[in-house]
C-alpha cells in the first residue's frame, strides 16, 4: 500500500510543475505574442486564470501560508515511507529537483512571486484581454449593469431611465 502513496505523492509534485509551467511558459506566451497581435493571447479566460494562478501563490508567499500542494506531498512521501526529496522514485526526483529551489531563503521565493505577480498584471495593462464574447454573458453584464446604474440613480434622488420607460418601450427582462 506504501508504494500507492508514494505513485500520488509523484502525481501532486507534477501537477504542482504543470501549475508552476502554466504561470511561466504562460507569461513567455503572452509576452511573444504581444507584438504580433496574436489573438489567442487575448482570451479572457487564459488572462484571468493566469492571473488567479500567480495571485494565488504571491497572496500565500506574503501571508506565510506553505503551499496545500507541497503539503500534501510531503504527507503522502511520509506515508509511503519516502523522504521528500523524491529520490525513491525517477519522476519523483526529477519533477522535485525542477520544482524546488534548496538553500534560499523564503524572503527570496516572496520577492519572486511578488515580481511575477507584477509582471503578469504590467502584461495585462500593456496587453488587455478582449471582453468575453458569449452573447448570454454579455446581456447578463448589460442587464447587471443597467440595474446598478438605476439603483444609483434612485438612491441620489433621480428617476431610474428605466423606470421612467411607458411600459411597451422598457427593455425586455427589466
Amino acid at each position: 500500500m506504501a508504494w500507492w502513496y508514494g505513485l500520488l505523492a509523484d502525481l501532486v509534485v507534477t501537477v504542482h510543475l504543470a501549475y508552476v509551467a502554466y504561470v511561466l511558459v504562460g507569461q513567455v506566451l503572452i509576452v511573444v505574442a504581444a507584438p504580433f497581435r496574436w489573438q489567442w493571447a487575448r482570451n479572457p479566460w487564459f488572462r484571468l486564470t493566469h492571473l488567479l494562478a500567480i495571485a494565488v501563490v504571491a497572496y500565500e508567499a506574503l501571508a506565510e501560508i506553505r503551499c496545500p500542494l507541497t503539503i500534501w506531498e510531503y504527507q503522502l512521501r511520509e506515508l509511503a515511507g519516502q523522504s521528500f526529496d523524491g529520490s525513491e522514485t525517477f519522476v519523483g526526483r526529477l519533477m522535485h529537483d525542477l520544482l524546488f529551489i534548496e538553500g534560499q531563503p523564503e524572503i527570496f521565493f516572496t520577492t519572486l512571486y511578488v515580481a511575477m505577480l507584477l509582471l503578469v498584471v504590467q502584461g495585462l495593462i500593456m496587453y488587455p484581454p478582449r471582453m468575453f464574447r458569449s452573447p448570454l454573458l454579455a446581456g447578463l453584464l448589460t442587464r447587471l449593469l443597467a440595474r446598478l446604474l438605476a439603483r444609483q440613480r434612485e438612491s441620489e434622488g433621480r428617476p431610474s431611465a428605466v423606470a421612467s420607460l411607458p411600459a411597451e418601450d422598457a427593455p425586455a427582462g427589466s
